[in-house]
């Protein structure tokens, strides 16, 4: 906290208090007792083990008491709403121990100067007898066997009761039930000498149904001989302290929108339900996520958006709470669900089933009729060799799953699957800092005339050397790059690299050297910055334009209307040359393909596959490849196959009309150095 930020607080602090302090201090007076306080109460924060600070700052603040009871309340009020703000970095709970340990010790200052109080049926000195009567804390003369003999207007006001409804009445009956057999026991301590003095903080209910928490302090009274006589019973209003406690506690483990359990708390629930108290004890955890819940914030707005998130939160309460399960909201649209006890998987799908159907239901919010759905995962397994975070790890996993297959359904973890998609996110993770440590490097794929065997191209081939998976190629990670929106930088990243690549040999053999061919993702292509990104790296890296061939999925070369995207045109300009792969996946497409300014197709896949046998083709495969060779021809494009693994698949291949190979049967995948080798010396 800054020096402005204490002189700030301070002001406000005796603002709050002065109109109810009547203390005869000046106003610097009034600031350097405050300045005290603060210097005490931050020790403490700033310090748990310091655990007095804060005391000490209560009972600093006795003197602008003067008998106004509003001066703690003030500074507790103004305290609870300033200093969050102020100290962010202070845990919630440890703010509201200290503003406890000040409260306790405002209140052990102004009992130090009660001390001698006694029942008025006792003979008192007259200064007494005033502080027991105009003391703002309850004060009760109550004998040795729990009668309460006398009380002063202070408590009489706490309670809402009369001197007479009060005297000769049990001071057990001002506590709940709950708390009676532990006042009880330390009644009795006190009254056979055991112990001079006992702490307690219970709640009462008053005769109107308010309930009022008080700290009572009960002192031990002897008399001349030293025998126990009588107890003299403190009472410290601390309800406005209990309840900004009890708030701290429901914003640390509950969900200020839904009113549901939030992570942390969910994760304790999990953490029970984990323990093993009899053999074979099982438990299940199911993620829940809102299907297409953006669209709602989007169109109607976050306030609509929320109250549909409540709805949501209360059907699924009101189902699990059927089954003792907890529901919890752990992130925006995201719910969770642990069921202690969950005996089978088969009980627990059935609950998820159900939970689905009742959140499917039309909702009405404002004028607005709803309908929701969602995904769940689900992790259901024995207690024993499992841990919250595992289990977490696990049901997130299967969310994902179930995000990814479709939606409004459920699926269940398996370890195999769960293993593999573990996997990926660990890969997904490290895929950043992969780019910028250069484990990532680029190899080439020889392309050639199927007829005279000369390579003619190369196609780049990203390969990362992962320290524990070790050397994985593109088809690996590639995809989850585009899942996960890193594709437009790995496919930059790739662009310049190869680029450098392709200059060298330009530069080295000349009008020999291959051209470079680049496949770029339909994530990529759709990139509005993609025309810039290439002109720069055709800039930085010195690569004439006509050296460069980009393959792109036939799916990316139209918009949502089924229009050429404006990029495709501007390529050519550029004199790069455009190949189109994933062709014929679409016949509604391929019409359209003849007025790009294409240079090429690409066939891949199973169909190629399937013209490697050495019994003969495979019939349907061969149709498939002759009628996208076919449809290219009409098109005066000329033909890629990749894949090709023997002579013979070659052979059918140029039979067929197929121009330009790739594949094992052409050449292993070679280094940067090795493509001037290959072409240099063929």
């Amino acid at each position: 906290m800054t020096r402005v930020e204490r002189h700030e607080l301070i002001q406000r602090w005796k603002r709050e208090i002065a109109p109810n302090s009547y203390a005869p201090l000046r106003r610097g007076d009034v600031e350097d007792l405050l300045s005290t306080c603060l210097e005490h109460l931050l020790g403490e924060l700033a310090c748990p083990d310091r655990a007095g600070e804060a005391a000490n700052a209560g009972a600093a603040l006795l003197p602008l008491h003067a008998d106004n009871p509003m001066v703690l309340p003030g500074t507790l009020k103004l305290l609870a709403a300033e200093l969050p703000g102020l100290l962010p970095q202070v845990p919630a709970d440890r703010m509201v121990a200290a503003l406890g340990h000040l409260a306790a010790g405002f209140a052990e200052e102004l009992r130090a100067g009660s001390g001698s109080v006694e029942p008025a049926s006792r003979d008192l000195p007259a200064r007494s007898r005033a502080l027991f009567h105009t003391s703002t804390m309850g004060v009760a003369a109550v004998s040795t066997t729990g009668v309460i003999e006398e009380t002063n207007e202070a408590l009489r006001r706490m309670f809402g009761l009369t001197e007479d409804e009060l005297t000769g009445s049990s001071v057990l009956a001002l506590v709940d039930d709950r708390w009676r057999p532990e006042l009880t026991g330390a009644l009795a301590g006190l009254a056979d000498g055991a112990s001079e003095r006992v702490n307690l903080d219970a709640r009462s209910t008053t005769t109107d149904g308010a309930q009022v928490w008080t700290r009572m302090t009960a002192s031990l009274v002897r008399n001349d001989r030293g025998e126990p006589d009588h107890l003299v019973v403190f009472y410290e209003d601390i309800t406005d302290r209990h309840m900004l406690q009890e708030q701290f506690r429901r914003q640390a483990v509950q969900d200020p929108l839904t009113g549901l359990a939030n992570r942390a708390q969910l994760e304790s629930c999990v953490d029970a339900a984990l323990t093993p108290v009899y053999p074979g004890r099982r438990v299940a955890l199911c993620l829940f996520d809102l299907d297409g819940f953006k669209a709602v914030n989007d169109s109607l707005g976050h306030a609509i958006g929320d109250r549909v998130l409540r709805e949501v939160a209360r059907r699924l309460q009101s189902l699990a709470a059927q089954e003792s399960a907890v529901v919890a909201r752990i992130g925006g649209d995201e719910f969770a669900m642990v069921i202690p006890d969950s005996y089978d998987a088969a009980r627990v799908t059935e609950l998820v089933e159900r939970l689905l159907r009742e959140v499917t239901k039309p909702m009405w919010i404002g004028a607005h009729e709803l309908a929701a759905s969602a995904s769940a995962g689900i992790v259901e397994r024995e207690v024993v060799g499992t841990d919250t975070g595992s289990l977490l790890r696990d049901a997130d996993i299967t969310l994902f799953r179930a995000k990814r297959d479709g939606r409004a359904l459920w699926v269940l973890f398996d370890a195999e699957r769960n293993a593999v998609a573990h996997e990926n996110f660990r890969l997904s993770a490290a895929l950043p800092s992969a780019l910028e440590k250069n484990e990532l490097f680029v190899e080439y794929d020889p392309v050639a005339d199927a007829e005279t065997g000369d390579v003619l191209a190369v196609m780049a081939n990203v390969r990362w050397d992962h320290d524990e998976f070790g050397e994985l190629g593109s088809n690996r990670f590639f995809g989850l790059a585009e899942e996960t929106g890193l594709i437009t930088r790995l496919g930059g990243w790739t662009l310049e690299q190869a680029g450098r690549h392709a200059a060298r040999w330009v530069r080295e053999l000349g009008e020999h050297a291959p051209l470079l061919a680049v496949t770029l993702s339909a994530r990529h292509c759709r990139d509005p910055e993609l025309v810039r990104d290439l002109r720069e790296a055709l800039d930085t890296t010195g690569l004439p334009a006509e050296s460069l061939v980009l393959c792109l999925p036939e799916s990316a070369l139209f918009d949502y209307q089924g229009d050429a995207v404006d990029t495709v045109e501007i390529f050519a300009e550029m004199g790069i040359r455009l190949f189109v792969h994933e062709f014929g996946s679409d016949y509604t497409r391929v019409d359209r393909l003849k007025d790009l300014p294409l240079a090429g197709v690409l066939i891949d896949g199973p169909h190629i596959r399937g013209l490697a046998d050495p019994d003969g083709p495979e019939p349907l495969s061969e149709y498939l490849v002759r009628s996208a060779v076919g449809a290219a021809r009409l098109m005066d494009l000329p033909v890629l196959a990749t894949g090709v693994t023997s002579a013979e698949q070659a052979h059918r291949l140029g039979e067929i009309g197929v121009a330009l190979i790739q594949g094992p049967h052409v050449s292993d995948r070679v280094s940067a150095t090795e493509v001037v080798e290959l072409v240099g010396g063929a």
